[in-house]
């Protein structure tokens, strides 16, 4: 069966709360990063005029874009502190994991066009991003959108090894690295809407939570 761009099978629903639910038995952090980034990054892209099945692409991308940390070895993955070179190199595969863990629903045209947004969203503006160091408009806008509210969660969210940056402090880093690391027009957004955004509460961040504002397919 060929399915509709914005149709999503139930079977394809109960595979992706698989995923979720495997990411989260793996690494309860980085479920919750997931689905912090995936809230922010679907009210930036509305922020930005994307219409509903654009954001929901946005949204599913936020979830899954970490999910190749699954097979990052514990002793980089949880690490609490600073990664050596090496462990770098291995962290920074995550991306391309990802997209590859999700090409079991590259037939489904909505779960296709959540791949790009998935394996660039570590692309920087500059072109020093990976995997493939895309530069400027190269990067898809998906991307650019998911760098933003990635970044944002990392930088304010508090860990064993550091506490979390207020979020004022935080929002002058992004504006610092605009036109570096973040595209400026998103940055100039996500500043000026962010402080009247909804926040999930740690129990909200817990749940195993897909939001399809979408058509299913019978």
């Amino acid at each position: 069966m060929v399915w509709p761009a914005n149709e999503i099978p139930d079977w394809a629903q109960a595979v992706a709360k698989t995923l979720l639910r495997a990411l989260k038995e793996r690494d309860p952090y980085t479920y919750g990063h997931c689905r912090r980034v995936a809230r922010n990054a679907k009210l930036l892209a509305e922020a930005a005029g994307l219409n509903e099945f654009e954001q929901s692409v946005v949204e599913y991308a936020s979830l899954f874009h970490d999910l190749g940390k699954i097979g990052v070895p514990d002793t980089v993955l949880l690490k609490p502190g600073r990664l050596t070179e090496d462990e770098e190199a291995v962290m920074r595969l995550h991306p391309v994991k990802s997209a590859e863990i999700m090409n079991s629903l590259i037939h489904i045209p909505f779960f296709r066009a959540t791949l790009p947004g998935i394996r660039h969203h570590h692309e920087r503006i500059d072109g020093t991003g990976y995997p493939d160091g895309l530069k400027g408009t190269e990067i898809p806008f998906v991307s650019r959108i998911l760098l933003v509210a990635d970044t944002f969660d990392a930088m304010t969210t508090t860990r064993p090894y550091r506490k979390g940056l207020a979020h004022e402090i935080a929002y002058k880093e992004l504006e610092r690295y605009s036109n570096l690391q973040f595209d400026a027009a998103l940055v100039e957004m996500f500043v000026k809407a962010h402080p009247g955004w909804p926040v999930l509460s740690e129990e909200e961040t817990g749940e195993l939570f897909v939001s399809v504002p979408l058509k299913k397919a019978a």
